[in-house]
């Protein structure tokens, strides 16, 4: 069986486990008592790396927003739940879509409504539109946005 990692052990781990990529304190704190800390020891570690900026909430949200949006293509409600998820606090989470800029959010928007309609096989119409609109939506796309797309496409 391991042995209980001491504070200095365990600090020193979740100091490269958060330099490796950005985290948010939930995974930190989820982290630590996966480690075996306990509470005490756990608060002391997230101060510390706090005051070192090794964890950073706003940070953490500019980049998972940038990442989400520019690789997995989600949408702004998809992006804002998953932070709301993660316990991100308003502010912050205002904060991570100003990586986003309105116009690359459109063109995105544009690129991938067009290839996904373009790839769907259905045949009865109106299953190819509902399989079109449960995908942006899921993706976190605003609903008006699919709609007058899903207008523009179908006629």
């Amino acid at each position: 069986m391991n042995e209980k990692l001491t504070v200095n052990e365990a600090q020193l781990k979740l100091e490269y486990y958060c330099s490796y990529q950005e985290r948010c304190h939930q995974e930190v704190v989820q982290k630590l008592y996966d480690l075996g800390m306990e509470s005490n020891e756990v608060d002391a570690i997230v101060v510390h790396l706090l005051q070192n900026n090794f964890l950073k909430e706003e940070r953490f949200a500019r980049s998972f927003a940038r990442g989400k949006f520019r690789i997995k293509h989600w949408g702004k409600n998809r992006i804002v739940n998953e932070l709301k998820q993660r316990q991100i606090s308003a502010p912050n989470i205002k904060c991570g879509l100003t990586e986003i800029s309105d116009e690359e959010y459109h063109d995105t928007f544009e690129k991938l409504a067009q290839r996904h309609w373009e790839t769907i096989k259905e045949t009865n119409v109106h299953k190819k539109k509902k399989k079109f609109c449960d995908y942006l939506l899921r993706k976190g796309w605003e609903s008006n946005l699919v709609y007058d797309k899903l207008k523009e496409l179908s006629f």
